[in-house]
């Protein structure tokens, strides 16, 4: 009998998926690969193995989980298996260099971006930049890395201080900081390479706009009580031009599942600054829409399992 194979590193992220692979009745196999052993002389198990691996596996203690699932892939789509999210997808989910270019080459506008290695290089790659500016890590998640400057001065403070975080591949991203008339960025969901639904994430406290229960931290991240707007609100409706050129860009990169974020300027145009290829849901956002996501997720598997038996 034929499994679907969950490729991944976090048990928290996966749980909801395995619910609904259960309750389905269908047949998986966990594969946490933050470490193992691949004899490539050896034939994969057949199925259908679903890619979640993450870009921030690292603050996990997983630093070469990426690396060994690549390896993995390989061998896997080498041997013929079905994979959803490929090894392009990887190669994506751990590089905005990747995704920009990528996003770009499908006519979808990114933020000014430039790549530097070094201290002394991020800041003299900030001197073209109108103020204020951001930084980010090119290998992150999570928002992870992201910082706001005003001016030269303050990015400098920082890289050469002792609180400036070290990206894990070395890469810092300087980019232009698109100034939206309200608070919040558009995330779009896509299952099967198809738009499923978009969620508004409310950006007023900050950037940890994981949607996934475990990664809000307090009040400050998940409002609750006397809040009078949730951070994630699922769109009722919700089209655009964008969708169509982002649904071209995943089925060109060999991806099935990811989750799209835009933000929009005081004119109007849409800036993509963020490709999520192990999306998660927000559980409220979804119970108020009636939309769930690792459930479509799980129907969608269970296709593929029959497609890959023959059925």
């Amino acid at each position: 009998m034929k499994n679907i194979y969950i490729i991944h590193e976090n048990d928290e992220w996966t749980a909801p998926l395995k619910k609904h692979l259960d309750d389905l009745d269908l047949p998986y196999e966990d594969w946490f690969l933050d470490e193992g052993i691949l004899d490539l002389s050896k034939e994969p198990p057949q199925g259908v193995f679903y890619n979640r691996m993450s870009a921030s596996s690292h603050t996990r203690d997983h630093r070469y989980a990426p690396e060994y699932t690549a390896a993995v892939l390989a061998w896997l789509q080498r041997k013929g298996r079905k994979v959803i999210n490929t090894e392009d997808a990887l190669r994506l989910e751990v590089s905005k260099v990747a995704q920009y270019a990528s996003l770009n080459a499908h006519g979808i506008k990114t933020p000014k971006t430039i790549a530097a290695v070094g201290r002394e290089e991020i800041v003299r790659a900030a001197e073209g930049f109108i103020t204020p500016f951001i930084t980010k890590h090119n290998r992150a998640g999570k928002g992870l890395g992201v910082q706001l400057f005003q001016n030269i001065d303050a990015l400098q403070e920082y890289v050469n201080g002792p609180n400036f975080e070290v990206p894990i591949d070395g890469i810092t991203l300087i980019q232009q900081y698109i100034q939206s008339p309200e608070p919040f960025i558009t995330r779009c969901e896509f299952i099967g390479g198809k738009f499923f639904y978009a969620v508004r994430v409310d950006t007023s406290e900050g950037f940890e706009l994981c949607p996934a229960d475990v990664c809000q931290i307090g009040e400050g991240a998940c409002p609750v009580g006397e809040v009078e707007k949730p951070k994630f609100e699922v769109i009722e409706g919700f089209t655009n031009p964008i969708l169509e050129h982002y649904e071209g860009f995943l089925r060109s990169n060999g991806i099935q599942i990811a989750g799209i974020e835009f933000i929009t300027d005081r004119k109007g145009t849409i800036y993509t600054y963020d490709v999520n290829t192990n999306t998660n849901y927000n559980p409220e956002a979804e119970a108020v829409a009636e939309k769930y996501g690792m459930l479509e997720i799980a129907k969608y598997l269970g296709k593929e399992l029959e497609k890959a038996e023959g059925k």
